[in-house]
């Protein structure tokens, strides 16, 4: 590696609804709510697509996969995550390491860490210890702990090939 490296940093956020799935880095979280969004909602995996596709400067996830284009609708976001990693690597870059916090009032997600790890490490082809999920509440402020919404934060690290 030439010794570059670059940072990233990604921010999503959706409403709470009922009748749809809660998915967070492409797992299935058992709750009787969902997230509102035009793909499948993951905050997850649109802040990390965010992280690494703003370190290597090639633009969000919305200019890449906009949701005025029907072609998203109900994207999986693993696969739009995939895409942003395919980018990425033709740029030059690879990922050295993901960083990521979940903000969310209810379920508790401990147990699902691993799954979510590993989801997120075979899209992106790192191995886990290379990925980081982190769970918060918002301590009932504001409209994520008031169960309105829920919030997601990666930061990524890309080093020049």
């Amino acid at each position: 590696m030439s010794g570059e490296y670059r940072t990233g940093l990604g921010w999503d956020v959706h409403r709470i609804v009922t009748g749809r799935p809660l998915l967070l880095g492409g797992v299935a979280i058992e709750c009787d709510f969902g997230l509102d969004g035009h793909s499948d909602a993951d905050i997850l995996s649109h802040a990390v697509t965010d992280a690494i596709l703003g370190a290597a400067a090639l633009g969000d996830i919305g200019m890449h996969f906009p949701d005025t284009d029907a072609r998203w609708k109900g994207a999986d976001s693993l696969r739009l995550l995939a895409h942003a990693v395919s980018l990425v690597r033709e740029a030059g870059y690879e990922i050295v390491n993901i960083d990521t916090t979940v903000i969310l009032e209810r379920p508790k997600l401990k147990d699902y860490r691993l799954r979510i790890r590993e989801s997120l490490s075979a899209t992106m082809k790192l191995a886990v210890d290379c990925v980081s999920v982190k769970f918060k509440t918002a301590e009932r402020v504001g409209p994520v702990g008031e169960g309105r919404s829920a919030e997601a934060q990666a930061i990524a690290l890309l080093a020049k090939r």
